[in-house]
């Protein structure tokens, strides 16, 4: 069964370590973790997958040492959910967040999950490595690419994050990047509402069936 662990502990070398250590005994399979220091404390979010649940892991992560306090908490994926990400010039950003964020609304009353995240960037490398770290980022189906112009380096990293099953959409602009897209929109408001409706259960919308790619 799939659970999520925030551990409190000291922050010092070695202390993933055992943590993880204990966690390999109970046949944990690790999903996502996140550490973070406040204060001099380590606080360490785990996702895992457990064959006998997550009581027993509990128990003996209390046992040790450096490990101040810890609870079970709620998976980041039934909280936030799937992830959406806008990025790209500062007006087209809001207006394609308008639009998803509105989408994903609708979704999320029939009990969905889908979050969506933002961020304004300017300069072709500033933007290509943005894109190529949203493929690293956890629970992320989507992203939407929103300006008047982008290509050169930021096409060859749209290529790479669609490679590992990252979906893309992108603004119908000047330069490389909507030939590089698997979906291009000229009406940033509609963009965001269809990235929404592509990564959505709820929502009878699959970007494979389109007869075209273009809108």
């Amino acid at each position: 069964m799939k659970a999520a662990i925030e551990v409190h502990a000291d922050s010092s070398p070695g202390v993933l370590h055992e943590l993880t250590g204990v966690i390999a005994r109970h046949g944990g399979n690790i999903l996502s973790v996140a550490s973070a220091d406040h204060g001099g404390e380590s606080r360490i979010f785990f996702e895992l997958d457990l064959p006998d649940g997550p009581a027993s892991l509990i128990v003996d992560l209390g046992q040790l040492g450096v490990v101040r306090r810890l609870a079970q908490v709620e998976t980041m994926e039934s909280v936030y959910g799937k992830r959406i990400i806008i990025m790209g010039g500062g007006a087209q950003v809001g207006q394609v967040a308008l639009g998803a964020i509105t989408e994903a609304d609708r979704h999320n009353i029939r009990g969905e999950h889908i979050s969506v995240d933002t961020i304004p960037l300017v300069g072709e490398q500033t933007l290509a490595a943005a894109v190529r770290a949203s493929a690293r980022l956890p629970r992320v189906k989507a992203l939407v690419l929103a300006g008047s112009l982008m290509g050169g380096e930021i096409e060859h990293a749209v290529r790479e994050v669609r490679a590992s099953g990252l979906l893309v959409v992108s603004l119908n602009m000047a330069g490389s990047v909507p030939e590089a897209a698997d979906l291009v929109v000229t009406d940033p408001v509609q963009a965001g509402v269809m990235a929404v409706m592509a990564v959505a259960d709820t929502a009878k919308f699959t970007v494979e069936r389109l007869k075209r790619r273009v809108f």
